[in-house]
């Protein structure tokens, strides 16, 4: 036998492997995600799955409903959507969207792989005030939630519209876009107002196929497991509902949670973030604004794209713990303000699903902790969830407004 027809032999199948395996990963061919696992993603609010498109589109082609947000989404008592969704058998699940650290730029581009998933269908969105600082979102956290698979599934489709030149433009001022420079560059075209080079698509579509066949292999591994977390919240509830009885649960059950400080804070998160060094906090938020942030531009495209999307969403503004706000001197004219100018940009577009929360922040065990939802706050929000995800709603009327772009939006103060 020949020296070359031995080599065959033995690199051959190596070399017919790795050729197949190039092919099926530039391919358009898609892979089946396993239903089995979705009720576990749909809680997990892993970073992989956010930054991914195979399971989300695989769970809200379904029953699921995008619960977008961040931290406060992780605060799962028995009152938590997910909870009272499962307990007491409602036709829709939720599927959480975000974590600590999502905030409109993540979640902008999030959505591009699910814009056919959540088009004409309902939406549950939660706004963070904290999220409207000064420098906007932080970039460390952009980059934990960000992937080229997001941005390419973007920029296959995307022209050089308003929105997108505003995306393309703060999705250049992250280092994370820079991982790949013939992505950036594509971003860069965008930004400059140009449409994309054939030579530019033929590389994004041959990334995206490269990429979705990564997201369909790997993105369920690694998952949080919260089942037995959903499954342990829900035994605590009684087998009907009924708001007045879960009100009081509420209440017994906040109370018991609460007993070591003065600010109606969960023990747990007392003992872990503030027991030891409160004290040095007192007066330390008088300064913070909400009211001057590119965070506003930011959430216009998330509002952008529900409007191409013709998405139907719940808005909801969430308080502060009200006790908190007036140790640490956050003030609550500001929080008004805020309160005042998100609704602005909200309804003057069309977006009238509102549940403002912001004025019930001293109501007994509404908040878990500093700013997030708890026992009694959770299910005040489940009085509107429940009605707007079980019952038709009038169809949506948007009037996109690009002045919500502008700097001069973004830094207003007075009057709207």
């Amino acid at each position: 036998m020949s020296l070359k027809k031995r080599l065959w032999l033995i690199l051959g199948p190596a070399v017919i492997a790795i050729v197949a395996l190039l092919l099926f990963m530039v391919t358009p061919y898609k892979l089946k995600v396993n239903q089995e696992v979705l009720p576990g993603a749909a809680i997990s609010q892993s970073a992989n799955i956010f930054k991914g498109n195979a399971i989300k589109q695989a769970a809200l082609s379904e029953n699921y409903v995008a619960f977008m947000g961040s931290s406060e989404l992780s605060r799962m008592d028995p009152f938590h959507p997910a909870v009272l969704a499962a307990k007491y058998k409602r036709p829709y699940r939720p599927f959480l969207l975000g974590a600590a650290g999502s905030q409109s730029l993540s979640h902008f581009f999030a959505m591009q792989g699910i814009n056919s998933e959540i088009s004409h269908k309902k939406v549950v969105f939660v706004i963070s005030p904290q999220w409207f600082t000064k420098q906007g979102i932080d970039k460390n956290a952009f980059s934990y939630y960000y992937s080229n698979l997001q941005a390419v599934t973007w920029l296959k489709t995307a022209k050089p519209t308003v929105m997108n030149r505003h995306a393309a433009k703060r999705l250049l001022m992250m280092p994370s876009v820079h991982s790949d420079e013939r992505i950036a560059h594509a971003v860069d075209t965008i930004a400059q107002g140009q449409a994309l080079s054939k030579g530019q698509l033929t590389y994004v579509k041959l990334k995206y196929n490269e990429l979705s066949r990564e997201d369909e292999l790997f993105s369920s591994l690694h998952m949080n497991l919260r089942t037995q977390k959903l499954a342990k919240a829900a035994k605590q509830l009684p087998a009907e509902y009924s708001v007045e009885h879960l009100d009081k649960l509420a209440m017994e059950i906040g109370e018991k949670k609460t007993g070591n400080n003065p600010f109606r804070i969960s023990d747990r998160f007392w003992n872990k973030r503030l027991k030891d060094n409160y004290r040095q906090l007192k007066g330390r938020q008088a300064k913070f604004n909400y009211l001057a942030s590119p965070e506003y531009s930011d959430f216009e495209l998330v509002l952008n794209q529900f409007a191409l999307d013709k998405t139907d969403v719940l808005f909801v503004i969430p308080p502060v713990n009200r006790q908190w706000s007036q140790y640490t001197g956050l003030s609550l004219k500001m929080l008004a303000q805020f309160d005042n100018k998100i609704k602005y940009q909200l309804q003057s577009q069309g977006f009238n699903n509102i549940v403002d929360l912001s004025k019930d922040g001293g109501e007994k065990y509404f908040m878990q902790d500093t700013i997030h939802l708890g026992w009694r706050g959770w299910l005040k929000l489940d009085q509107a969830v429940k009605p707007f995800l079980t019952k038709k709603q009038p169809a949506p009327s948007y009037r996109i407004n690009d002045y919500f772009y502008s700097q001069k939006w973004q830094n207003l103060q007075g009057d709207y």
